[in-house]
């Protein structure tokens, strides 16, 4: 069996993991394999086990497609490319003509991200990539992404605010620590799989695991592991907690605080009434075991902490996180063995920004005036969930277009009807994808996308930079995501303002670091590598935090800043203070009598949200979805697993299977997110989770919507037809 090395094309989270790809003799990728000499190649993640069934899935879309029928069916028929296009720019020039440019968007979700689309249509003063360019040079201000209701508090947000960095110029020192805090997430499922391995050698050579988490993920299975479960949503008072205790015992780094820190005087007394008793009332955990954590913090030779999206969605997302982080720099876990640690400013490879394009402005788009620091940070998106009211309300001004790149804004977002009735009265629509979507039943043209095997292009590492070699030829008529948007640019007269092939920037981004793609391609494996350099510590105290080479951190004050100076700027409350969500038994106890469940929504792995509805394996693993709950809350309500339930919350009721678990913490349940698009089993398309959550919760600063902590109640179905419902008039009553 022919077999070759490359780099895995199933999902855009990673950076792109190394496989040994195997071939039938139809030339059709069957397997793949981790290759362990490669960046990110030690293992996969379970979906690289249905690699077949994902590119060659019958439900893949092959050919553009012309809606032939009403909006909400899927009656299409097959155009050519160039009629696709022609339709596209049409609309698009006769909406500027009637209403300005300001009328089309562009959203791009994370079917967009692949590394050399990324660094193509960056916004140019955006931190990381989140939207497409696309439309600037036609006028339009209004280009919206994944990141507004996901990763984006974590990744950008809260580390920029405190620190003046990313979260990917920092990395947990897990191979280091003796300590190892496992909050809110699930390295087991993540992708990149790489860092439950690294886990699973830190448990198996001493380190303690702490899981802090409603859920008992499989870093609970682990040597050493202790689980403490939380109530949802506490995680900010629980770090604020912690820090009260180092303070009241003074156990904090007095020497970093007094040099390099702002605001530790106002921040000592705000979390002065954070007092073990009081911390144990919100968070449910003991105030022994609050106390007793804060010991082995401040206790370990090196403590560390694994984290992703799990703290982001309550109505403090972004200031627990800040909690978390300010909690690690007193306890003197920053930028040692071990510990938090920053990569540095010499230690990856630059990635050129000037042939990025800026946005016409942030105050001509729908978000001018919300969300500033998501807009500050993300080269002025305005933010996505401001569009329903845009195109319904025509608030500030009415959107008439929407091109939609890799993403389903009808299953991803709260309130499925408010997108429904947007996606009617919209006058266009288009969805480019690898398959139809629930969105695209309101497109007017659909584009079919390829999977990133089968495309060229490059992974960036940080420290390395790997050339994507097209594995396979694009199934049908499909085209790369980077094409169709850089066709699209020549189709509207400026193409020419970005690089024609993702091989012309890579050979770009090579001579900026020094580099010809000829010196890639001699390399093993097409990678380029740099040198390793002795690791040094406290980097701010010898200037290699900061773009200008002074001591200190990269933010306004040069320090970090427990104070946040940007929040202040924008109105915000500087510290990282704790507030409750809208919806807990804390803050609305009559609705929780009513709803006495606390609610949560995620991805039930392996799964990339609705993308895998319609593959064998996930079917097989996944018949149908289900809501996880713990023995004693089934029990009282005499639910049994594969029990259908109605979940309720106060904006809606959806039907799932209920799947007892003591995996999960007493009073909370968890559904997976994915469900009601027209991909897979009948219960999965009727099964949107989003009909419980409310469009109307969210982060203030992040504007993150609150999926994690809600209310509902459970109970038992009670009538399941076995026909079709109809009226019968001799059951009338007679005159």
């Amino acid at each position: 069996m022919k077999k070759k090395h490359g780099i895995c094309g199933l999902c855009f989270h990673s950076p792109g993991c190394g496989v040994v790809a195997y071939f039938d003799e139809s030339n059709r990728i069957v397997r793949l394999e981790p290759d362990p000499e490669a960046p990110l190649g030690r293992v996969l993640c379970p979906m690289a086990n249905s690699v077949e069934e994902i590119i060659y899935s019958e439900k893949r879309l092959t050919h553009p497609l012309k809606r032939t029928g009403a909006k909400g069916t899927y009656d299409f028929e097959k155009i050519t490319w160039d009629e696709a296009y022609d339709i596209i720019v049409d609309k698009l020039m006769d909406i500027k003509e009637k209403s300005g440019p300001q009328a089309a968007g562009f959203y791009a979700g994370t079917g967009s991200y692949e590394r050399s689309f990324k660094d193509s249509f960056k916004l140019k003063s955006a931190e990381i990539y989140l939207a497409t360019t696309l439309l600037f040079p036609y006028g339009s201000p209004n280009t919206f992404g994944v990141g507004a209701p996901c990763y984006t508090s974590l990744g950008v947000l809260a580390p920029k605010l405190t620190m003046g960095c990313l979260h990917i110029d920092m990395y947990s020192d897990v191979d280091n620590s003796d300590l190892i805090f496992v909050w809110g997430t699930d390295p087991s499922t993540s992708t990149p799989p790489v860092m439950f391995e690294q886990l699973k050698t830190a448990a198996a050579e001493g380190a303690e695991i702490v899981v802090i988490d409603p859920r008992r993920t499989k870093s609970t299975e682990l040597k050493g592991s202790e689980w403490i479960p939380i109530r949802p949503g506490s995680d900010g008072a629980l770090a604020l907690g912690l820090a009260h205790i180092l303070i009241r015992d003074n156990l904090y780094d007095k020497e970093f605080v007094d040099r390099w820190t702002l605001g530790f005087n106002e921040f000592s007394e705000y979390v002065r009434t954070f007092t073990p008793e009081y911390v144990a009332t919100v968070t449910s955990i003991s105030k022994e075991t609050i106390e007793d954590l804060a010991e082995r913090i401040i206790d370990a030779e090196g403590a560390s902490y694994v984290m992703y999206t799990g703290l982001e969605y309550t109505k403090s997302g972004v200031q627990n996180i800040r909690a978390v982080m300010v909690l690690w720099a007193l306890a003197g876990h920053l930028d040692v063995e071990g510990g938090r640690c920053f990569l540095g400013q010499d230690r990856t490879f630059f990635l050129p920004t000037q042939h990025q394009l800026e946005s016409p402005g942030w105050e001509k788009s729908i978000g001018k005036d919300q969300f500033p620091v998501y807009a500050h940070y993300c080269g002025g998106e305005p933010h996505a969930s401001l569009l329903p009211k845009a195109i319904i309300e025509e608030d500030p001004y009415p959107i008439s277009a929407l091109m939609v790149l890799g993403a389903s804004l009808a299953t991803a977002w709260p309130n499925p009807a408010l997108w429904k009735k947007a996606f009617e009265k919209l006058e266009f629509l288009v969805s480019i994808d690898l398959q139809l979507t629930r969105d695209a039943a309101y497109a007017d043209i659909v584009l079919p996308a390829t999977t990133a095997f089968e495309q060229a292009s490059y992974c960036y590492y940080g420290n390395a930079i790997r050339y994507r070699e097209q594995l396979i030829k694009p199934i049908g008529q499909s085209k790369p995501s980077y094409q169709i948007v850089t066709e699209l640019a020549n189709h509207l007269g400026y193409g020419n303002l970005f690089f024609q092939h993702p091989e012309e920037l890579l050979a770009h981004i090579l001579a900026e670091n020094g580099y010809n793609l000829e010196d890639l391609m001699q390399s093993d494996r097409h990678t380029l590598l740099l040198s390793k350099k002795p690791m040094e510590y406290r980097k701010w105290e010898n200037g290699l935090l900061r773009k200008d080479g002074h001591p200190g951190f990269d933010t306004p004050s040069g320090k970090f800043e427990i104070l946040s100076t940007v929040l202040e700027q924008f109105g915000y409350e500087g510290l990282p203070k704790y507030t409750e969500s809208d919806e807990t038994p804390i803050s609305n106890p009559d609705l929780y009598r009513r709803y006495p469940l606390i609610f949560g929504t995620g991805p039930f792995k392996p799964d990339m949200k609705s993308c895998l509805r319609a593959i064998p394996t996930f079917i097989e693993k996944y018949p149908y979805p289900v809501v996880e709950i713990n023995p004693e809350d089934a029990k009282a309500r005499k639910i049994s697993t594969k029990d259908l339930v109605v979940i309720k919350t106060p904006r809606g009721k959806v039907t799932m299977r209920a799947h007892i678990t003591d995996k999960i913490m007493a009073g909370f349940v968890y559904a997976p997110v994915g469900g009601g698009g027209p991909q897979g089993p009948k219960e999965w398309q009727q099964a949107n989770v989003n009909e419980l959550t409310d469009h109307q919760q969210y982060d203030p600063i992040s504007g993150f919507p609150v999926y994690k902590t809600l209310l509902c109640q459970i109970k038992k179905k009670k009538r399941i037809r076995k026909g079709i419902a109809s009226a019968d008039p001799n059951l009338g009553c007679g005159g």
